[in-house]
Parts: C-alpha cells; structure tokens; sequence
C-alpha cells in the first residue's frame, strides 16, 4: 500500500532521468529537506570497546542525535538504517530498544556509500511528502583487517571491475579494494603526475594512505519545513539539503581502459553536476567539503570529478594549499576517512555530522572560517557515488532561504 501510494503521488519518483528533465517548477513543488539533529560515536578499531555490539552504537547516535534536535523518538514517523556486514533486519534490532513504536523501518547495503543512501532515501521521503520526520541511521561492527567478500558460492558485485582491472594490471594477492584505488593511482600518475617512492601495501599506496577498518554508528534526523513551523526550536539547528544526488556506473566504467573510472571518477562527476545544478551553485561556491579518501589516491582523483580543480591539477592544488585551511577549499576537516575510520555503513552520515557542525558553527577547533556552503561526497564500488550540497537554513533565524531546487 505504501509503495502503491508512492507512485501514484510521485508517478516519475524512482526514474532518476525523468527527475533530472523535471522543470523548475516541479522542483519547487518538492518538500524542503532539512537536518535537524546528528549524532555519532567514536570510530575505533574493532573489536576494541568491549562489549560494544551493533545496538549499542546505534543507540549512542540516535541518542545523541535526538538529544541535538530536543525532539523524541515518538516524532520519528520512519528510519532508514545502513550497514554492509550484517543479517537482515539488524537495522529493526539495533532500534527497537530505543522505542519500539511501529514505524517502518529499511534496510540499505550500497557498499562503502550505504550511509549516503540511506541519507539520500530519507531525504526523498521528505521530498516527496510522505512523512516529516525521519531517521537515516549507519552502523557499522567489522572484522579487523582488510575488507573482504563473504561468499564465495555466488557471483562477486565486483567481478567486472576485478576483470577489467586485470586486463590491465596483474591481479595479486594484495587486498583487491587497494588495488583498484592503487591502480587507479597509477593511471592518474601517468597521465599528470609523480610521488615519491615508499614502502607499499599496493604501489603507490602506503600503509597510511589506506582507511583502516572500523567500528562506529552516526545518524541524522531530517525534517520537512512543515515539521519546523510546528517545532520552532528547530530553526537554531536547521542545515538544509540543498541537493543530493546518486549515480552508478556506466559504460564508461567498463569500456575506458580506464582505472580512475572504475573506482567511480565518472560517477562521482556526473552526481556532482546534478547537485549543483539542482541547488544552484557552482563548486567555487563551496568553502568545506567531506570526501571520499578511502585512499589517498582517491582524493586526489576526486578533487577533479567534484570540480574543485581542473583535470589534471589536484597536484597543483595540493601544492597551493587550496585543499585545506587558508586555502580555497577546507577538504575533511573531520580527518577524513584515513584519519578516524571508515565503518562503512556509518561513513556517509558521519560525513553529514561534520557538515552540520562546520554550518552551525559547532566544529570546535576544526571550525571552517565563514563555513556557508558544505559538500559531500560517498562512493561505494559496485558501484554509487552519492554527492551532497548543504547551507545553513536560518542563519539570521528571521526569514527562511529562497526554496531549494532538490
């Protein structure tokens, strides 16, 4: 019944191609998306809290997220909850001792970028008018050491890639993520660029340019701007979702020879182009940015498919200082996914923690001079690249922002 109800409201919803043809005034019709409350734990080496299961940290987050908004979890109206390791419905365990009221409940597996999908469905139930308060929650209890597949009696999501990769590079036993990031390195420094030789897990990467595995949980609670009129307190916290785009793999990915675009640099480009169409903006327009380094070739690689440079210059970029403060662009002032870990199904809504501190002005020492426009960007292989466009929505908390595009 819900989803029947969905489709006749939304008829074009789920085609992605038909929402981008939307004109400007369907867009406007669309609901407001707005963060409200966020909350994460620490991300530690597994197994290192005691007694620390996928519960417990979803509890700490929604705790902390609903104690951000001053609201109760009686107001959330549903939840969409993200992990990638884990048996079905976990996302219904790890809530229910939080409050057992009924409400709908989904579960998302999108690889390394689960956390953003779970944002970015929940942000769509806002959008669309279903509801007006919602839960988007990650989570994540891993095994220590490198990612892995866990069965090996069905076909691999990343077959395709690992055979495109071999054709051009031997495969080895080195971890297969490193390798595609690794590779994709290697293509980029034979088209603009050098580094230094090193000790390697995988040329070009050294052991501290890979995100170590983790345990941890965030979430977020989105609201409709309905939601706000009747929770005035809200307007002090509110960050809006300017746009939020996904995008998968095309041919490209497949057919370039190409490793930067099998770990995702067209998707990552073409969700960028649709985020900022949608809000309005231009990349130039951000001052902080949340991105994907899984690897450091992989931020590298992506300060060109987000637009933060021209091809062939993130070298120079780095070089410039316009990656981090004092520079153009403050690039993972939360240390990024190298620097606090990457729990998978958690990392895209730690990412919109960080947002949501540096727009509010919250951020501490890490704190962004004059933070206004916040981008996020999540890619998972297999693949989606998920690109986020935040603004604080009542700086002045007198009148609202012009409506958004999403």
């Amino acid at each position: 019944m819900f989803l029947v109800r969905f489709i006749i409201q939304k008829p074009n919803y789920w085609n992605y191609q038909n929402q981008l043809k939307m004109s400007t005034s369907q867009k406007k019709a669309m609901n407001r998306v707005f963060v409200v409350g966020v909350g994460m734990t620490k991300f530690e080496k597994p197994g290192r809290r005691e007694n620390f299961d996928y519960p417990d940290m979803a509890k700490e987050s929604v705790t902390k997220a609903l104690k951000d908004a001053n609201i109760s979890y009686n107001e959330i109206e549903q939840a969409v909850v993200g992990y990638v390791y884990g048996d079905s419905t976990c996302g219904q365990r790890a809530l229910y001792p939080i409050g057992l009221t009924g409400i709908p409940i989904f579960n998302v597996n999108n690889n390394c970028s689960t956390g953003s999908s779970a944002l970015l469905l929940t942000a769509r139930h806002i959008q669309g008018g279903l509801v007006d308060c919602a839960l988007a929650l990650g989570f994540e209890k891993m095994q220590r050491g490198s990612l892995s597949s866990q069965f090996s009696d069905r076909t691999n999501p990343m077959d395709k890639h690992i055979e495109v990769m071999s054709e051009r590079y031997e495969f080895n036993t080195a971890p297969p993520a490193s390798q595609l990031f690794g590779n994709a390195g290697r293509d980029y420094m034979q088209k603009y660029d050098q580094i230094k030789n090193s000790p390697m897990v995988y040329e070009p990467l050294t052991k501290l340019q890979c995100c170590p595995t983790s345990d941890g949980s965030a979430a977020a609670i989105l609201v409709s701007e309905k939601f706000i009129r009747n929770h005035s307190h809200l307007r002090q916290k509110a960050v809006e979702i300017l746009a939020i785009e996904m995008s998968t793999d095309t041919s490209s990915t497949f057919d370039s020879n190409d490793c930067m675009r099998l770990v995702g640099y067209d998707m990552s480009k073409a969700a960028a182009k649709h985020a900022f169409s949608n809000a309005g903006l231009k990349p130039e327009d951000v001052q902080v940015v949340e991105l994907h380094d899984c690897f450091s070739a992989n931020e590298l690689i992506t300060y060109e498919a987000l637009g933060l440079c021209s091809e062939g210059k993130a070298g120079e970029m780095v070089e410039k200082g316009d990656n981090t403060y004092g520079g153009k662009y403050v690039v993972n002032p939360s240390g990024g996914l190298i620097s606090k870990g990457h729990p998978l199904g958690a990392t895209g809504l730690a990412q919109c923690c960080e947002l949501c501190w540096q727009l509010r002005n919250e951020a501490d020492e890490r704190q962004v001079k004059n933070a206004k426009i916040g981008l996020q960007h999540n890619i998972g292989l297999g693949g989606a690249a998920v690109v986020a466009v935040y603004k604080r929505a009542f700086e002045n908390d007198n009148k609202p922002h012009v409506s958004s595009k999403l």
